[in-house]
């Protein structure tokens, strides 16, 4: 079942995704060679208890930590840990939060250093994907209108879109209806509506689409081990177009 939010609603979602787009501001300025992953979650613990709001994703569904930290050929739910970053890696940082009862949802994938042309490549043209795609949730377009632009940019680039993981609704529940693919036709799909909140998150890969899960059953990497990038914006879908909850 799709919910659609009431104006207060959505301010409350505007509050709490403005707290998650502090924290992952706060996290790309701290990263540096030689940190370890697990400082990243540490800090966005301490940085969100500060701010009276509770981490999203600890717990949830038996994920063990506050901060997915995803590594080069990591996807996504990548785990913290104490595996130290170097020069050149690209990391994706997914959080969440719930405050007052509704939940925010972002990701940023950021350099470590002085990163390859082709990681620079790859981080830009994610990011690019992602705004093509919130430039088409509109009220009376089509949910894979979203779909079909970001897979359209990425593919033009040469990259793949993964298939296996997917943005989604979201509100009083990290995750509601309807899942939001990042690949699909245009012109498919339920009709978008006002008050509709979605989060949209292209994982764009540098080669295949497939991924596997490695042995802690939540950490999904590249089949090829190439490079993987992933950025998430909460959106909500108004009279007057999208607007981007999770922006600093």
């Amino acid at each position: 079942m799709i919910f659609l939010k009431a104006p207060w609603e959505i301010e409350k979602m505007r509050r709490s995704n403005a707290i998650v787009a502090e924290i992952l501001a706060a996290l790309r300025e701290a990263i540096r060679p030689g940190m370890a992953t697990l400082e990243l979650n540490i800090l966005a613990e301490k940085l969100c208890a500060k701010k009276g709001a509770k981490p999203a994703f600890k717990g949830y569904r038996g994920y063990p930590f506050s901060l997915c930290v995803s590594v080069n050929e990591a996807v996504v739910h990548g785990f913290p840990s104490e595996r130290k970053l170097k020069e050149g890696d690209i990391v994706s940082l997914d959080f969440g939060v719930l405050l007052d009862g509704y939940y925010g949802d972002a990701a940023i994938t950021v350099p470590v250093g002085k990163v390859s042309k082709r990681a620079e490549r790859l981080l830009r043209v994610t990011e690019e994907a992602l705004y093509k795609g919130i430039e088409q949730a509109r009220a009376g377009h089509h949910l894979y209108d979203i779909s079909a632009a970001i897979q359209r940019h990425a593919e033009s680039h040469g990259y793949a879109v993964v298939r296996q993981f997917v943005g989604h609704g979201i509100g009083r529940a990290l995750h509601e209806d309807p899942q939001v693919p990042n690949f699909g036709k245009p012109g498919r799909g339920i009709k978008l509506k006002a008050g509709m909140v979605l989060a949209i998150e292209p994982m764009v890969n540098e080669g295949t689409y497939e991924v596997e899960i490695l042995a802690d059953g939540w950490t999904a990497v590249t089949k090829d081990r190439k490079l993987s990038a992933h950025f998430e914006h909460t959106v909500a879908i108004t009279e007057n177009g999208p607007e981007i909850l999770s922006k600093v």
